[in-house]
């Protein structure tokens, strides 16, 4: 169950507070995000009560029931959805969630797989067909290695325990193989058995950390792998982004830009925090290498590393967008401009 984090402000009437709007705020704990739960970040006109959730008990909510104001969500769920006029949420380019993904391909060992080119033909897992990891690295495998998803075999499921389901129905054309494994089982487990050659996972699967020699990193330096990539291409992949009751939004047009505002303050604000840390005389944080990544970091990406805004990433969304289309997610092609609210299609 998620962490509530409530503003202490008094409620004056059901969706008013002595503040402003009372709306719910719901998202992981990210450390660009948690100023805005513990209130060292206020907006102007709001009280938020904050619940801190992972993202796995998130998103199906935000595509279901939607019981938040505000909330964290795969662009990539939220790009199907727009493409299909429905969902509850109109979004902010506050981008909370990022991640390189080339860590993430693996095969086994003896498959014949030793690029994700060798993907083509093949049986690969993936926990949702729809997740944003996934079509990340589906963008990548037809990018940079002619790889187009109707070209795999594709099964769905649990990575390592527990049951995954997709969270929206897929509307896939004749002939594009998305096979659900069978409850109880997990991909890792049905790659161990040989039933499928290689996975496309958010996470290391358990048995890798645990030293199991049949899981082969497809990119044992991955780190190398995905500074190439950013030379190459100039993303950092966006993952997840803050989505707004349209309700409310059609109430309070002035809100999409206050919440933008406020989420850029909460992100400067764990980057100045990761900054003094990485600067100061003592390493306040459990990481040995923290100046050494920071350099790094810096250096391949530049000093506005982990960017919000439409127009400083709307090439990484058309990206997004496209890759929707291709995959067969997307109901039509949707422009990056259709994802967000006018009043912050400036930022």
């Amino acid at each position: 169950m998620g962490l509530e984090v409530m503003d202490q402000a008094d409620r004056t009437a059901p969706g008013t507070s002595a503040q402003g709007l009372s709306l719910s705020l719901a998202s992981w704990d990210h450390d660009r995000v948690m100023a805005l739960h513990d209130g060292r970040v206020r907006v102007p006109g709001v009280a938020l009560r904050g619940t801190v959730a992972p993202t796995s008990e998130l998103f199906p909510r935000a595509v279901g029931d939607a019981p938040y104001d505000i909330t964290e969500m795969s662009i990539s769920s939220y790009v199907l959805q727009v493409s299909r006029g429905v969902g509850a949420y109109v979004a902010i380019p506050a981008f909370v969630s990022r991640a390189f993904r080339h860590a993430g391909f693996f095969a086994r060992a003896g498959s014949g797989i030793e690029t994700p080119a060798d993907f083509a033909e093949r049986r690969i897992g993936v926990p949702e067909y729809q997740m944003t990891a996934a079509l990340w690295m589906r963008g990548i495998l037809a990018d940079e290695y002619g790889v187009a998803a109707r070209q795999v075999h594709w099964r769905t499921g649990a990575l390592d325990a527990g049951v995954r389901r997709e969270r929206l129905e897929l509307e896939l054309p004749e002939g594009m193989r998305v096979e659900p494994i069978s409850e109880g089982e997990t991909l890792q487990d049905l790659l161990l058995a040989g039933e499928i050659d290689g996975l496309l996972a958010p996470k290391p699967p358990n048995a890798f950390l645990a030293g199991d020699a049949r899981f082969v990193r497809l990119f044992p330096d991955f780190e190398a792998a995905e500074r190439a990539y950013h030379a190459k291409t100039g993303f950092f992949p966006i993952m997840h982004l803050i989505g707004v009751r349209k309700s409310l939004v059609d109430a309070h047009p002035w809100l999409p830009r206050a919440l933008y505002d406020g989420f850029v303050e909460a992100r400067d604000m764990a980057l100045q925090r990761l900054r003094s840390v990485w600067l100061g005389n003592a390493n306040r944080l459990s990481l040995p290498w923290l100046g050494a990544t920071m350099e790094r970091t810096i250096s391949a990406l530049g000093p506005d590393y982990w960017s919000y805004g439409y127009r400083a990433n709307r090439e990484e969304l058309a990206a997004v967008c496209r890759y929707s289309v291709e995959q067969h997610l997307a109901a039509r092609a949707v422009q990056p401009e259709d994802l967000f609210h006018p009043s912050v299609l400036e930022t």
